[in-house]
């Protein structure tokens, strides 16, 4: 059985050590082959052999390692069972989809109770399933239907955390206040008696114990799993405070200054930080859920004449579909009845609306402007252009960056080298002054201080942000490391056709010779041979064929020969279409053409000769216009500093010509289709980053062979499988968009990293004392106080993902 990838929403990770804990205990899994947790994210992308293991076993691992999932649950009436097999039949079929976590069947009621991931199955999918299984379903009621599950899990754990936060206020503001006031004398001799403590302690423990439950269970599970996250951290050091304070209530001889308020205000300026940090978070993943907002929830179907409005999940290829003006299309089609002009800019990038009538393609997501429109689905669910847009960016956005590695292996012992550093600073300053209590505030100071989270945001939130913004502007990045890859891009090489020319040939010149009647026998003649062919010159010469009316010969003993020509026999007469070196095989004399070809090249033409038996009979030229902004991506690209070279299968004179006008000054002509892998390889020896941009039709090899394959798409054709980046508008523009997008993300990452590790390497020694000697330094860094360590580490992942944000404010053109 093949292996298969699916996509988890966990919940309840609180730093990049948490994602490492799930990694660590889905590998340990027979059957899982790979996992990739990302924390900014909260996805799980697991790949897993369905002979070996189930997602169920997937997700009771997930939450045995002490996490949860987002995950969504339904009862649903079944008919048609007879016995107990047939229950048990359907909980086997349920169970075999990638996106069914558990089903239970319950027999007596006819009921089955169905877990699942929203993001992979549906109710539709999970009752099309059992139908499959031979059974009945009834549909539950839609009164909840177009709810996120995933959306719904993240906002009820924001919801829980702020209440846990204002609980937090409610007591921390006035023990802080009361305790200030008392240390600095604010509220007389009264303050200082015994029962003030007590005080202190009740308003403490709710804070402690309800505020701060959540780290230590995150603390529990960590160190369950023989790891160390952020929680432990932040545990440890409350609890010294609190603990020692709750100590000194107990032993009065030990001491009457307690710190209550140090860890009351620990805690809640750090739940403060996480749920800033949860709400900024979920803004870089905002591109999916604007691609995700374009299709509508419900349609109108037209079924034996009857309009009726169903879920868009529910909708079938051959369902014919209405859309009224101002509403968007919800899958792919084509329109069987009306006219009307569809935005297709979320596609196309074109402001101006496309005509649409009888005949027309329609994508979903797309809005109908001024007319009603009837069309027939083609593609529905996850076969739509929407849908795969949105898979390549959720895949992006979860994939792992090289540059990020570093970042892990920091991560992995982080938390024991923070908890080694503070133990060692309390045990230094004990033996240097003998004094507990300012040891033990250096000792909380430094395990607040620290900031795993900042590290483990610093990668995945640049590249959430970055393939974001590249999906709003019609770049979608396969992979987080073509992201990286693209900003170390030093040599781009353009297909020509189709990629710096529109790929819609037609023909210009026919020059007819002496063995045919005229121009349109010999246009007849090439068109008959060519109708067979899937070549853009050959549809060219077709198409002008038709124009004019002209009868078309039957032919047989077709032959292509790629990237040279065609030959067929019509009437015992071998005819050959193809360029003019490929006569010299046949030897096909072209002397008497041989001027005319040269002129008809000098000028950018492609030029087709066209053969009967051995003797040339004529020749017909064709140019492909170049896209308007292709000249304006080359200028900007070279000024970039990048190498740019031309690889055609055109002759060296006519490619000349194009890339001249363009502005490539390098050029790589007469390649055919399968040697344009092998010249990129070439160009790699010399040590460069090489970028290949093409169609992703003839060019794969070559687009597999770069560095970075970039695929230009037509709007629609988001899966090219050998590229690594795919501009969903025809717009050159898109590559030096791209290339721009890299380099910012890239120089985002590494702020970000530099901010990370510049943070806990000076502020970790900062809290640990080091500038206690130095008298000039500031009174508040020589002796930190924990409370100011907390806001610090809370600031640090905000800081961090804020910084990720400003690359959608990135401008493009």
């Amino acid at each position: 059985m093949s292996k298969r990838k699916i996509s988890i929403p966990v919940t309840g990770m609180t730093c990049a050590n948490c994602a490492m804990n799930i990694e660590r205990s889905l590998k340990k899994l027979d059957g899982v082959t790979d996992v990739n947790v990302n924390f900014a994210n909260e996805n799980a992308v697991v790949t897993y052999d369905p002979a070996d293991i189930g997602l169920s076993d997937i997700a009771k691992k997930i939450i045995d390692t002490g996490y949860g999932l987002a995950s969504a649950k339904a009862d649903i009436p079944v008919t048609g069972m007879t016995c107990a097999n047939c229950a048990m039949n359907i909980e086997r079929a349920l169970k075999k989809n990638s996106g069914v976590i558990d089903a239970s069947v319950n027999f007596a009621n006819e009921h089955v109770s169905v877990e699942y991931l929203p993001g992979s199955v549906n109710i539709d999918g999970i009752i099309e399933l059992i139908e499959k299984a031979g059974y009945g379903a009834i549909k539950p009621d839609d009164s909840g239907f177009g709810e996120d599950y995933e959306i719904i899990a993240r906002k009820e754990e924001i919801k829980k955390q702020t209440r846990k936060f204002i609980v937090g206020i409610i007591f921390t503001l006035p023990l802080f206040l009361l305790s200030m006031s008392r240390d600095f004398n604010l509220l007389g001799q009264w303050s200082h008696s015994a029962w003030m403590n007590w005080l202190f302690l009740l308003l403490a423990t709710p804070v402690q114990f309800f505020t701060g439950f959540d780290y230590y269970t995150g603390a529990f599970k960590s160190l369950r799993n023989r790891s160390a996250n952020m929680d432990v951290l932040v545990a440890m050091g409350s609890s010294v405070a609190y603990f020692y304070s709750l100590l000194l209530m107990v032993f009065p001889v030990l001491g009457d200054h307690v710190y209550f308020e140090t860890s009351a205000v620990i805690i809640t300026l750090i739940k403060l930080g996480k749920i800033l940090e949860t709400r900024t978070k979920g803004r870089t993943g905002s591109a999916i859920r604007k691609l995700m907002d374009l299709q509508p929830k419900k349609a109108s179907v037209i079924k034996d004449g009857i309009e009726k409005t169903v879920p868009v999940s529910s909708l079938n290829t051959g369902d014919i579909i209405m859309v009224r003006p101002g509403e968007n299309i919800p899958v792919d089609g084509i329109v069987t009845e009306g006219e009307s002009a569809v935005d297709e800019s979320m596609l196309t990038g074109e402001p101006l609306p496309a005509d649409k009538s009888p005949g027309s393609d329609v994508t979903g997501g797309t809005m109908n402007i001024d007319g009603m429109l009837k069309f027939e689905a083609v593609k529905v669910g996850r076969e739509t252009a929407l849908a795969q847009i949105i898979k390549l960016v959720q895949e992006a956005q979860g994939s792992r960056a090289p540059i990020q590695s570093l970042a892990d292996k920091v991560a992995a012992v982080f938390v024991p080298s923070i908890v080694g550093i503070a133990v060692i600073s309390f045990l230094i300053w004990l033996l240097l002054t003998g004094d507990f209590v300012p040891s033990m505030i250096r000792l909380v100071a430094v395990l607040v201080i620290a900031c795993p989270c900042a590290l483990g945001l610093a990668t995945p939130t640049a590249i959430m942000a970055g393939t974001g913004k590249g999906a709003e502007n019609g770049i979608l990045f396969k992979n987080s490391e073509a992201l990286e890859t693209s900003a170390k891009i030093g040599t781009i090489v353009f297909d020509k056709t189709g990629t710096l020319t529109i790929g819609n040939p037609s023909v210009e010149d026919i020059v007819a010779g002496d063995n045919v009647k005229d121009q349109d026998e010999l246009l007849a003649i090439a068109a008959s041979v060519e109708k067979s062919s899937e070549h853009p010159l050959g549809k060219a010469i077709v198409n002008a064929a038709e124009d004019k009316n002209l009868t078309l010969y039957d032919v047989t003993s077709f032959k292509a020969q790629r990237g040279s020509g065609v030959q067929a026999v019509f009437n015992g007469i071998t005819v050959y279409a193809g360029k003019p070196g490929w006569m010299s095989e046949f030897g096909i004399k072209l002397d008497s053409f041989s001027r005319k070809i040269e002129e008809l090249q000098s000028h950018g033409k492609a030029v087709i000769v066209i053969a009967l038996n051995n003797e040339a009979a004529g020749i017909i030229s064709l140019s492909d216009k170049i896209k308007t902004d292709s000249k304006e991506a080359v200028s900007k690209l070279k000024e970039k500093g990048l190498k740019l070279i031309m690889l055609t299968g055109d002759n060296e004179k006519a490619a000349k010509f194009i890339s001249e006008d363009i502005g490539i000054d390098e050029v790589i002509a007469e390649v055919l289709p399968h040697e344009k892998s092998d010249k990129i390889a070439d160009i790699q020896k010399s040590g460069e980053r090489v970028a290949m941009v093409g169609d992703g039709i003839n060019d794969s090899p070559a687009l597999a062979r770069a560095d970075v394959g970039i695929a230009i798409g037509s709007g629609t054709d988001v899966a090219i499988e050998a590229a690594d980046i795919v501009l969903i508008r025809s717009s050159l523009l898109g590559v030096f968009n791209s290339i721009k997008l890299s380099g910012a993300t890239m120089n985002t990452i590494k702020q970000n990293l530099f901010w990370a590790f510049f943070y806990n390497i000076i502020l970790v020694p900062v809290a640990a004392g080091i500038l206690y000697p130095f008298e000039t330094a500031p009174g508040f860094l020589r002796q930190l106080h924990p409370m100011l360590a907390a806001f610090a580490m809370a600031m640090s992942s905000i800081t961090v993902v804020g910084n990720s944000l400003r690359l959608y404010r990135a401008k493009f053109k």
